[in-house]
């Protein structure tokens, strides 16, 4: 019954009320604690709405399919898994070695989740013991992985980290290197003042008197000065008289063999045809400075300028380790036996990088053959491909654990390729870079820790990054970067140019990277078309843009 009172209240209903007040407000706070526990990273922990494990959106294990259009994107190897197991196989301090390198598990079980909250989680039926001052190395857990950019920051940087050496190359051996120091010009180019054309050399106003004769030719010696009114023949490159006014070419001459005189068909001017005497450069001039990249053509100008050999940084050294039973090197695929991709393509790939490289060794999945071979290797950089993940004949991390190995990078946040590493196994090296083994992945890991760090041993100076028009909506990763194979195209009715993504662009394809002029860096979620990317460019990106519509 209900009056201007308001609804009428039994005997006792005040305190049932009180106490679902109570309870509302516990439930409330429960609840919470869980959406705190959630925008953590923390599990529910037992007994509560999470019982069942699964982790919120923003823990999930970053390796699973997120996208079904893009599901080549989710392996690398073996499902491009990071450890080759399931999440929720990890128990703490108990599991197996390197468990914890996992980026889908989580070091902490559901009670230890609470710990990252700052509170101790009430286990059922039991109170918690107290929180120790700090947790054991076990139970930390792994930090995500660094970004694409930050990872090629930290390989650029051990690159430069130690100064280069030093050596003396004759000119014929210097090709590819690295100029140690700047190229300084050792005379004057030209070193004489010398005729550009084949023709007349003459002294004053016209017509000029001459002798028959062969005249002045290349590489003799200096000639007496020539009087005003006067003309000799000279040579292309021969050293010019002096007191000459101009060189006239041969075809703008007329010689009237009768009289002994020469005329111009043209206008004189002083000087004209006359290379002088320091034109190029002065002596002591600077030509190309210190991490310039020998090539022919700086080849050619240190020859004129006076050298016999160069100083150049040396080349890295690299040695190349193929890991997989599962590889074949020859032959059709058969069997679940695969060819083996990497070790052809990566010799020549480091050596485009301006390395030496010693051939491809396959060691298939045995962790004492890698242990051997990390030991006794005196190259600059060691270049694995496969078993950087923690499946049953992942091998590269535990021996480098073993063997005591500073982890520079250990994951990259960046598809295909994610699970590529960098490490330092000495403080005096040499550094291993371990590429995933699908071949696409590999060739992410190349160009985001191997070229940078290469760069840095060999003194080469950093590339300038550059950006274009994508034209089309390219679909990206939701938290990583992602690197796309891609073609140049001209602009078309005074557009501009642009590049194209190519089809083929799973981990394991090397179609689309085959017929590429680089990658396009996508960044995390993707781009719409019209959008400015970063690209890097291939060391053998072809002048010609690729035309065939099969590969975009």
């Amino acid at each position: 019954m209900t009056g201007s009172d308001g609804p009428h209240r039994e005997p006792g209903s005040g305190v049932r009320a009180a106490g679902s007040a109570s309870e509302r407000a516990r439930e409330e706070e429960e609840r919470a604690v869980e959406q705190a526990l959630a925008l953590v990273g923390g599990s529910s922990g037992p007994g509560r709405s999470g019982e069942s494990g699964e982790r919120p959106s923003r823990s999930r294990d970053p390796l699973a399919p997120w996208d079904s259009r893009d599901e080549d994107l989710n392996a690398d190897r073996s499902g491009d898994s990071h450890t080759g197991r399931s999440s929720d196989s990890h128990t703490g301090p108990s599991s197996a070695p390197h468990a914890h390198r996992s980026s889908g598990s989580d070091p902490y079980d559901g009670r230890d989740s609470d710990l990252r909250a700052g509170r101790a989680a009430p286990a059922p039926g039991r109170e918690q013991p107290p929180l120790p001052d700090r947790p054991s190395p076990g139970d930390l857990a792994k930090p995500p992985p660094p970004s694409w950019d930050r990872a090629r920051a930290v390989a650029a940087r051990e690159g430069r980290g130690g100064p280069s050496p030093t050596i003396r190359l004759p000119l014929d051996r210097a090709l590819g290197h690295v100029l140690a120091e700047a190229l300084g010009a050792l005379t004057d180019l030209p070193s004489f003042d010398t005729s550009a054309m084949d023709g007349w050399a003459v002294a004053g106003p016209g017509p000029w008197a001459f002798e028959a004769g062969a005249g002045l030719l290349a590489g003799r010696g200096p000639a007496a000065a020539l009087p005003d009114g006067t003309a000799v023949r000279i040579a292309t490159g021969a050293r010019v008289p002096p007191e000459t006014t101009a060189v006239i070419r041969s075809e703008h001459a007329h010689v009237d063999e009768a009289r002994g005189l020469l005329h111009a068909r043209r206008s004189v001017v002083t000087g004209q045809d006359i290379r002088p005497r320091g034109q190029e450069c002065r002596s002591g001039e600077q030509l190309v400075p210190a991490g310039t990249v020998v090539t022919p053509a700086v080849l050619g100008l240190a020859a004129a300028a006076g050298y016999d050999a160069l100083p150049v940084v040396p080349r890295p050294r690299v040695d190349i380790l193929v890991l997989g039973d599962e590889l074949l090197n020859a032959g059709l695929p058969h069997d679940g036996l695969i060819r083996d991709a990497l070790g052809p393509m990566l010799g020549p790939w480091l050596r485009a990088l301006g390395a030496e490289v010693s051939g491809a060794r396959r060691l298939g999945d045995d962790a004492g053959a890698l242990r051997d071979a990390l030991t006794s290797s005196d190259a600059d950089l060691i270049v694995t491909t496969g078993g950087t993940a923690a499946g049953p004949v992942d091998h590269v991390h535990p021996v480098l654990d073993a063997l005591g190995a500073e982890l520079l990078v250990d994951g990259v946040a960046v598809r295909p390729g994610h699970p590529m590493l960098l490490a330092r196994l000495s403080p005096d090296g040499p550094y291993l870079v371990g590429l995933p083994g699908n071949p696409l992945a590999a060739v992410s890991g190349l160009l985001t820790l191997a070229e940078p760090l290469l760069a840095g041993i060999a003194g080469r100076p950093a590339q300038d990054p550059y950006r274009a028009l994508v034209h089309a909506e390219v679909h990206g990763h939701p938290h990583d970067t992602r690197l796309v194979p891609v073609v140049h195209r001209p602009g078309r009715a005074g557009g501009r140019d642009h590049v194209a993504p190519l089809r083929y662009n799973g981990p394991a394809m090397l179609r689309g990277i085959a017929a590429a002029d680089g990658l396009a860096v996508v960044p995390p979620g993707g781009v719409r078309s019209g959008t400015e990317v970063e690209i890097l460019d291939l060391p053998w990106a072809p002048a010609t843009p690729w035309t065939e519509g099969c590969f975009t």
